[in-house]
């Protein structure tokens, strides 16, 4: 982030060689201030385990809600930077046995550093509440974009799918199955790169794992067949993805989760006429139950992916770099906080800071 608090004003012209050079030397001790703030902040240490607090920040607006609590723009009190602040409420969390995930949000946030995925600077906690301090990522969903282009023309789906298969490829690398992609956890950063996400679902895995998550749409059959599964579902939320972008709509659509889960179990693909010959072949070896020839999960894993005719124009090298032009450059001021590529939601009463009795404290002893 290059946004900086604005220095005090410039002398004026009449002001004596005497005011300059006070007014220079004042100048200069706040710009160290200002440097020394903007470093402290990923190191900060504001109270025990390095945490930060709600005093670091001034809560400027909500920029998404969800079953857990909300999202908000928030703005540093030390630097004037802009971040995003994922807030869960405990009790929510608890009810909706969501434990697990919720801590293993936190840990896999922490343990992920790549270019297409979301940052997160800390954590803390109140006694209702669970505080995620993240980069703030101004250009809105992918979501978005795409209804309202209805659908993307092949190069631009090609484009955010390329991105989307290096992060995937990080992950696995690391054995942490995402487990929940789609349109609306992926993020455009000012420049129209993407960042992915919400791990609210992601799981590091050795071996296998068998719990039924996600969202139905994009839900791999073995998941949904209470089979043991690893890496493979994402490859499959892949192809479901690529579809979407360029379709406008997902393969499975059904007006209920059990009426999708059938259709995904039944595995028929209708590919739209104005599909590409290399997208269809790639997504029938991505939407397939044959985990022996789902394109992904195979020996050289991502690298046949990577391979495939359908990226055959793609230099990853370049793409990972950010060194390859987007296909779109959201319409924002960068570094100023602006919002306007995100929903309107209304500002509730915040119960922030409180403190009072903590049933819930034991379950999240790392945040």
């Amino acid at each position: 982030m290059q946004h900086e608090v604005p220095s005090a004003g410039a002398t004026d012209n009449n002001n004596t060689h005497t005011d300059q050079q006070a007014q220079m030397q004042q100048n200069m001790i706040e710009q160290q201030q200002q440097q020394q703030q903007q470093t402290m902040l990923p190191q900060r240490s504001t109270v025990s385990k390095g945490k930060y607090s709600l005093h670091d920040f001034q809560i400027m607006r909500t920029l998404g809600t969800g079953s857990f609590g909300r999202v908000h723009l928030v703005r540093s009190v030390h630097n004037g930077r802009y971040y995003a602040i994922k807030v869960l409420k405990k009790a929510q969390v608890v009810r909706m046995k969501q434990i697990e995930h919720t801590n293993d949000e936190r840990r896999m946030l922490k343990l992920v550093e790549h270019p297409f995925l979301i940052r997160m600077w800390g954590t803390f906690q109140d006694s209702l509440n669970l505080f995620m301090v993240m980069d703030y990522i101004e250009g809105g969903e992918l979501f978005s974009l795409l209804r309202k282009s209805q659908r993307f023309p092949n190069p631009v789906a090609k484009f955010y799918a390329a991105e989307v298969t290096l992060a995937l490829e990080y992950l696995h690398s690391h054995n942490i199955i995402y487990r929940d992609l789609k349109p609306e956890n992926i993020l455009l950063d000012r420049n129209g790169h993407i960042k992915i996400t919400d791990f609210g679902f992601a799981k590091e895995v050795e071996t296998v794992t068998w719990t039924l998550c996600g969202t139905p749409d994009y839900i791999a059959p073995e998941v949904i067949a209470t089979k043991p599964y690893n890496k493979s579902v994402d490859w499959w939320s892949l192809g479901i993805l690529i579809f979407e972008m360029l379709a406008g709509y997902t393969p499975f659509y059904d007006t209920t989760p059990m009426k999708t889960y059938e259709k995904i179990l039944h595995g028929n693909v209708v590919y739209p006429s104005f599909f590409h010959p290399d997208v269809v072949d790639l997504l029938a070896k991505l939407i397939t139950a044959d985990l022996t020839r789902r394109i992904g999960n195979l020996q050289s894993g991502a690298g046949d992916i990577k391979a495939h005719p359908w990226f055959s124009e793609v230099v990853w090298e370049k793409l990972v770099a950010k060194d390859i032009e987007t296909p779109y450059e959201p319409p924002i001021t960068a570094g100023v906080g602006d919002t306007s590529l995100f929903d309107q939601y209304p500002e509730d009463h915040l119960d922030y800071g409180i403190q009072t009795d903590d049933p819930f404290g034991e379950y999240f002893l790392d945040f």
